[in-house]
């Protein structure tokens, strides 16, 4: 008789008392070949999702896979036991000590005793027309978690309840529909019986093995009261197809019984989701499109649970701006309502920082063309009124088409414009600024409620979180629309007692700090000390955090920049700031000195390399122009003089190498002043971009003119063998440009860093 079954494709025997040491070894290849391992291996917490949502939901895709493949592994009286645990790492550590607890004291065994009682359990478990009743339907009949041998009974008749239905099983895994079907004709009660130990329906399995063509022929059998059945976790069919992306599936049941939409379960936070949500919760868009347009509102309320505000938090965090844009619409109160993540819809748009403007650096010309793209939203539809018409397939037309000589110029004219609208990114430009209309109107919306919000409102809608969120993103728009929307969010303070401004600067976000300068309360504002007593000016001389940082070339540049943030910040407080200690007695520039050491020797070292490196090559130029101001083309005449002294090409030749020499002199002496230099903090302010600037700048104009004066020369000498003399001064244009491509965006960069217009608009208007 059978002592286990084949309730998945993991294991070839379920978790028992007496088999861990081979069950765990399966699993944990079974793991390891699904790139699962790594999250029980881990010593770090796991992530949160205000820390990092893109992160937080790939460790949770990765738990939720390795728990279900444990759960399904593991018998039902050990299942039962870690049903309620949401965490695969724990459940893993769990088990061992699960199955070795040993069996209660004064638990006796007769097995005389339990054969007898044996035959009472199986008669027990038939219903009057002969079919068999399931363990989950029976009645209990006593304990037996005190006696092995009844136990054990159990599990035995259990394994056999299950093994009936292993061909039905196998063949709804392998996609036989003909040997399902006959399976079905035989036993009819089978259509809707739950045949795995999970209480998963014959439709279950067809849905998780991914047979829509099996899963059509069962829907049409079902009843609409059939495809409500839910499995142990109280997953209906259309829930599992929603959370595996079966669109045709999804479509196919929701034909038959569009209540099905209604029907959720509890997510791993135990609050109830719908389908919609769950299909957004793993990226299946498309799939909640559909499902969204078929949920009744009244599901969605803030009343009936969170599924209404984890939706538009999913739809927002997945880039379903449609669907956040039309619920909160129709129901603003979502707005602040709570998800299933403790934050709100709110929250969810401040962390979004793909949805605006201030989240994308564009080059020059695609701020041109996406200024160019117009995009204007109906009201009241998620329906875009305006489209970018590319043609993707020009080689399907019909006859008609190809007889018509004004089509036939018409599709040749496409295939061009199609590449160039794929050349200049065009359609990706036109979706990011779709997205920013959105998100622009999306904010309105909620900003509106948050007007008409008081202080409990705002606190439970995470209103104060969400703007220093934004703050951390830089989401410049929703600071500045949120605060606009309602002024007393101006004097906010986080969790350390840092106002709206302080952070900005902790945070080095400088189009957000610019908004001080359109207040006219911005030294009250500058006066506010945090918990350990640091004020504004004690921000700026903090660390950075490094993603700032490594967006500015070089340490030398990223210390200029530290520098400048300290200045900006502290030409707008009070004298009296400047020399404030904070709770350590430190004053602004104490600090800063202190968190910046480390960044002042790197940037001493990067400076150093870097004028190292150019002045070999500045002096190599410099030997080699020396030399060949002396060595003149032609040679000279019996006077000593050149032969083509009054030549207008060996003048240009002259004058080059002159210039050449001159800039390559200059050049070294300039990178020896950096090299000697004190590398005190000012230093980084201004000279010593400078002279990097000056320093890098010559070698450039001295590689060119190096290149003139040599074509001039080999055309004196060359000049009646033109074919040999053009194609070799063609050459001499690829040191210059391998030199522009390698130095010339960081002399770019450094120019506009030290001598450009800054990163903060001290002339920003008048906003609140």
């Amino acid at each position: 008789m059978a002592t286990s079954m084949l309730s998945s494709t993991i294991v070839l025997e379920v978790l028992r008392n007496d088999n861990y040491p081979n069950w765990s070894a399966c699993i944990k290849n079974y793991l390891l070949a699904q790139d699962l391992w790594d999250i029980f291996e881990t010593t770090t917490k796991p992530p949160k999702l205000e820390d990092d949502a893109v992160e937080f939901k790939a460790w949770r895709k990765k738990n939720a896979a390795a728990l279900h493949a444990i759960q399904i592994s593991c018998g039902v009286e050990i299942q039962s036991q870690i049903n309620d645990i949401s965490s695969a790492k724990t459940v893993w550590d769990m088990l061992p000590k699960l199955v070795h607890q040993p069996p209660s004291k004064g638990a006796s065994y007769n097995p005389v005793a339990e054969q007898g009682n044996a035959l009472n359990i199986l008669s027990n478990n038939v219903h009057e027309d002969g079919s068999m009743i399931a363990p989950y339907q029976k009645v209990e009949i006593g304990s037996s978690s005190n006696n092995p041998g009844r136990q054990n009974i159990i599990n035995t008749w259990n394994a056999d309840y299950y093994m009936g239905y292993a061909p039905l099983h196998k063949a709804l895994q392998s996609g036989d529909w003909n040997s399902a079907k006959e399976f079905l004709k035989l036993q009819p009660n089978s259509l809707t019986a739950k045949i795995t130990t999970l209480g998963k329906t014959a439709l279950h399995l067809s849905v998780e093995a991914g047979h829509v063509h099996i899963v059509e022929a069962l829907v049409e059998e079902m009843s609409e009261d059939d495809l409500e059945v839910q499995d142990n976790f109280g997953n209906t069919a259309l829930l599992n197809a929603t959370s595996t992306g079966q669109y045709k599936m999804v479509e196919c049941m929701l034909r038959k019984n569009k209540k099905l939409v209604s029907m959720g379960r509890a997510s791993p936070n135990g609050f109830h989701m719908l389908p919609v949500v769950w299909a957004l919760s793993n990226g299946y868009i498309k799939i909640a499109r559909y499902l969204y347009s078929l949920t009744p509102l009244e599901d969605l309320i803030p009343e009936k649970g969170r599924s209404g505000s984890t939706l538009c938090s999913e739809a927002i965090y997945t880039r379903a701006l449609d669907i956040a844009l039309d619920l909160i619409r129709r129901c603003p109160r979502l707005v602040l309502a709570p998800d299933n993540y403790s934050f709100s819809p709110l929250y969810a748009l401040a962390s979004a920082k793909y949805a605006f403007p201030s989240g994308h650096r564009l080059v020059f010309w695609k701020r041109w063309i996406s200024s160019c793209i117009h995009i204007q939203l109906a009201n009241g539809t998620t329906t875009n009124e305006v489209h970018l018409i590319i043609q993707k397939d020009v080689g399907c037309q019909s006859d008609a088409v190809k007889t018509n000589r004004l089509s036939s110029v018409r599709a040749l004219l496409r295939r061009p414009f199609s590449k160039l609208i794929k050349l200049l990114d065009i359609e990706h430009l036109y979706e990011m600024k779709l997205v920013h209309e959105q998100s622009r109107q999306l904010l309105h919306q909620m900003c509106k409620e948050i007007l008409i919000s008081d202080v409990e409102g705002r606190h439970k809608g995470c209103v104060y979180q969400a703007i220093f969120r934004s703050i951390k993103e830089g989401v410049f728009e929703f600071v500045h629309d949120v605060v606009k929307a309602n002024p007393d969010l101006l004097w906010s303070n986080d969790f350390n007692s840092r106002n709206i401004f302080s952070y900005a600067v902790l945070c080095r976000q400088p189009k957000i700090f610019s908004l001080i300068y359109g207040l006219d309360v911005k030294n009250n504002l500058a006066y506010d000390r945090d918990n350990s007593g640091n004020n504004i000016l004690h921000m700026a001389g903090m660390p950075p955090v490094s993603i700032m940082l490594n967006r500015i070339p070089g340490a030398a540049l990223q210390m200029q920049r530290e520098l400048q943030w300290f200045k900006e910040v502290e030409s707008i407080v009070h004298p009296k700031v400047k020399d404030a200690g904070n709770n350590d007695d430190m004053t602004s520039r104490e600090l800063f000195t202190k968190n910046h050491k480390d960044l002042m020797k790197e940037g001493e070292i990067w400076m150093k390399d870097t004028a190292t490196s150019c002045t070999v090559v500045a002096a190599l130029i410099l030997t080699i122009m020396f030399a060949a101001a002396f060595t003149v083309p032609g040679g000279n005449n019996d006077t000593g003089l050149p032969i083509f002294l009054n030549t207008k090409l060996f003048r240009l030749s002259i004058i080059s190498d002159s210039l050449s020499l001159f800039s390559s002199a200059s050049s070294v002496l300039m990178f020896l002043g950096i090299l000697t230099s004190r590398y005190a903090e000012e230093d980084f302010f201004k000279s010593l971009p400078k002279k990097m600037i000056i320093g890098l700048s010559t070698p450039f104009f001295s590689i060119a003119t190096m290149m003139i004066a040599f074509s001039a020369g080999l055309l004196l000498t060359l000049h009646e063998e033109s074919w040999m003399v053009i194609p070799v001064i063609s050459l001499a244009s690829i040191p210059v440009t391998m030199f522009v491509l390698m130095q010339f965006p960081l002399l770019v960069d450094m120019y506009i860093s030290t001598y450009g217009p800054g990163i903060f608009d001290r002339k920003m208007e008048q906003w609140l």
